[in-house]
């Protein structure tokens, strides 16, 4: 058997946030190895979390990573705060919804515009993308500006944030700043609806798979802070015993933990949110997605980038509601009693399900930190993913319509490989 080994460097895969590589070895029977390489250096945060006071826990986690800084701190602020058994109070609660609010818009309109939809539209980046459809790409920067302003308001800043701590925030927002900012979210819902349209009448590749959601869920509101774990499979969980069930574990080629759900991979992040949790989408964005046709739940991974416009139009909505209701409070944080003992906290960062879980003695200083975040376990679905898009796309196909294939699946996972990759390194070996 003559084989021959092409090696591609693909540069541009700087549209995903990360180091990584990509192996492929194609035998006469297909795809005989498939490898999605991080080798991206770990940085130890849960090492350096380790002797220090729970009140310095939220403020090193929010550097995990840039993007999604307030999903490590309010997954962080949640398991301390069941240790302690602290009640935060609804004020905080509904602050904490907003402020996670913010990241969502961020995050989502930065992936579907600078990331995503070069794909989508042909182009290697958003710069030349820009060119044809400049008030497209305007708007999905502004709603990301939004976004950051919402995580500004809570947070003081809005990269790696530092106004939330235990028991609440450092500080309350003034009324007026609430209001003016109230506004401009009201303003900027009619770009957002578009957004859904936009992103429902692109033309994305039809390919249905078989795969595991997971998500938190809440009965009476769409679930981003507060809930159990659930899955399509019917398990129900709360974030204490999510050990029992999701397993990490090291592979070869990758310096990022797989997990899995019973030995098997899974899905987290927008598609598997909607998925679960269709039924909490507020009525004004059930309605819009009917008018567009698009059906949840779905079984193709590229209408991702649907269900992410649909989340930012629910966040919007959402933060409204809360902040039009705004009033300051008595103190904006209740003061905390540290306790020994194990706490568990889950949220739903943009990119999916994030557990954490910190050990803490009667001093309140952390002995042991446990981090799962949404990269590591989309990652094995990922491989599945790029698998089964290849086979369906036809593996005879030119080696650069298969490199081409494989980075439109990884990036529509909007993977963060700091904490996912500058460029791909395609290797396909073919008999």
């Amino acid at each position: 058997m003559v084989q021959k080994t092409v090696s591609i460097n693909v540069p541009m895969l700087a549209r995903v946030e990360g180091e990584g590589a990509l192996h492929i070895e194609i035998g006469a029977g297909g795809i005989e190895a498939l490898q999605l390489k991080i080798f991206e250096p770990p940085r130890f945060f849960e090492k350096l979390l380790e002797t220090r006071s729970y009140l310095e826990v939220s403020d090193v986690v929010t550097r995990i990573c840039g993007i999604c800084p307030v999903a490590y701190q309010i997954s962080a602020l949640q398991a301390l705060e069941s240790l302690f058994d602290a009640d935060v109070g609804q004020w905080v609660k509904d602050m904490r919804r907003v402020y996670y609010c913010g990241e969502w818009i961020e995050s989502h309109c930065l992936h579907m515009h600078l990331l995503a939809a070069p794909d989508f539209f042909g182009y290697p980046s958003v710069v030349e993308m820009a060119a044809d459809y400049p008030e497209i790409v305007r708007r999905g920067l502004k709603l990301q500006g939004l976004g950051n302003d919402l995580i500004k308001l809570l947070g003081a800043r809005s990269v790696n944030p530092v106004g939330a701590r235990p028991g609440g925030f450092y500080r309350a927002p003034e009324v007026a700043a609430v209001q003016a900012l109230c506004q401009k979210l009201r303003d900027a819902l009619p770009d957002a609806f578009e957004l859904v349209r936009w992103t429902a009448g692109i033309d994305l590749p039809d390919i249905a798979q078989g795969f595991t959601s997971v998500a938190l869920h809440h009965p009476e509101r769409y679930a981003i802070a507060e809930g159990n774990i659930v899955t399509s499979t019917g398990v129900t969980l709360t974030a204490a015993e999510f050990e029992q069930h999701f397993s990490e574990q090291h592979v070869p080629h990758s310096t990022a933990l797989h997990c899995l759900l019973h030995g098997q991979p899974y899905l987290v992040g927008p598609l598997a949110r909607i998925n679960l949790n269709y039924d909490q989408l507020r009525p004004e964005v059930k309605q819009l997605l009917q008018e567009c046709r698009v059906t949840f739940p779905s079984s193709n991974m590229f209408h991702s980038i649907i269900a992410r416009a649909a989340e930012v139009c629910q966040a919007l909505l959402d933060s409204i509601d809360i902040l039009q209701a705004y009033t300051l409070p008595e103190h904006p944080y209740v003061h905390l009693t540290p306790q020994a003992g194990v706490g568990y906290g889950a949220s739903e960062a943009p990119r999916g399900l994030l557990w954490h879980r910190y050990e803490i003695d009667a001093q309140g200083a952390v002995r042991q930190a446990r981090i799962v975040p949404p990269t590591s376990q989309n990652q094995a679905r990922m491989e599945q993913d790029i698998r089964l898009t290849l086979e369906a796309l036809g593996l005879e196909r030119p080696d650069h319509e298969l490199r081409l294939t494989a980075e439109k699946v990884i990036r529509n996972y909007d993977p963060c490989i700091s904490c996912a990759t500058h460029f791909l390194d395609l290797r396909v070996v073919r008999p």
